[in-house]
């Protein structure tokens, strides 16, 4: 089967979006891309996660068209497709419909930094990128998703290397990664970070935001030069 590589590796990352509680019916998709083709495997549209088989896995290039498959692929596609296109370093994308995390994006709301699970993932807030203007939905809608998560990075001066994680206004989250397997980890991590965020909030509406020092060791134990966290 041609691309079966990475039509293995987006079929299992789709199967664990389930399993993690990620996704409902068909609300979500993963991707892996392979860089040397220029192609990235996606889930097809609206097939159920039961149905699934690495060969329904749709291949398409960087530019949205499809390249081998014989259904259509996700109708976010062109997402991933202009996120492939212009972040250069990015091996797999997920997008859920995780409770949590979309109730923070519906809300228009950042997830703050309250704690040290946060900030083993993160050193600043979960960003939230405004919703687009309605020139943008009137266009290609999908597309102009892709470029409203770029453009947001730009903005505020974000590296999508160390924060690989979003909430899009009153839609829904995005992450992504080396592959689609560590995507599909960083959703899981940003939909308990938004539980967990949620809850505090509950239980002191006036908590604080976790103390830079905190912040600075938690992040650099896991990621930085030094990091020790691990085998």
């Amino acid at each position: 089967m041609q691309f079966e590589e990475i039509r293995q590796k987006a079929y299992a990352a789709n199967m664990q979006l389930p399993q993690l509680g990620l996704v409902l019916f068909t609300f979500g998709n993963a991707s892996e891309a392979d860089r040397e083709k220029g192609v990235f495997a996606i889930k097809p549209s609206g097939v159920a996660y039961e149905e699934l088989t690495p060969e329904k896995m749709v291949v398409v290039d960087f530019d949205g068209n499809t390249v081998d498959g014989v259904l259509r692929p996700s109708s976010d596609t062109k997402t991933h497709a202009v996120l492939y296109k212009h972040w250069k370093a990015i091996g797999g994308i997920v997008h859920t419909h995780s409770t949590y995390a979309t109730a923070w994006a519906q809300s228009q709301k950042e997830i703050p930094i309250l704690g040290t699970t946060h900030a083993d993932y993160n050193i600043v807030n979960v960003p939230c990128a405004l919703p687009m203007d309605d020139e943008m939905i009137k266009g290609d809608y999908e597309a102009q998703t892709g470029f409203q998560i770029i453009h947001h990075f730009k903005q505020h001066g974000l590296d999508y290397n160390e924060v690989e994680m979003i909430l899009v206004g009153n839609h829904a989250p995005f992450t992504w990664g080396k592959n689609a397997s560590r995507a599909v980890h960083n959703s899981a991590v940003l939909e308990q970070v938004a539980k967990m965020a949620y809850i505090t909030l509950q239980i002191n509406p006036q908590a604080p935001q976790l103390k830079k020092a905190l912040i600075e060791k938690h992040y650099q134990r896991k990621h930085g030069p030094n990091s020790y966290y691990g085998q």
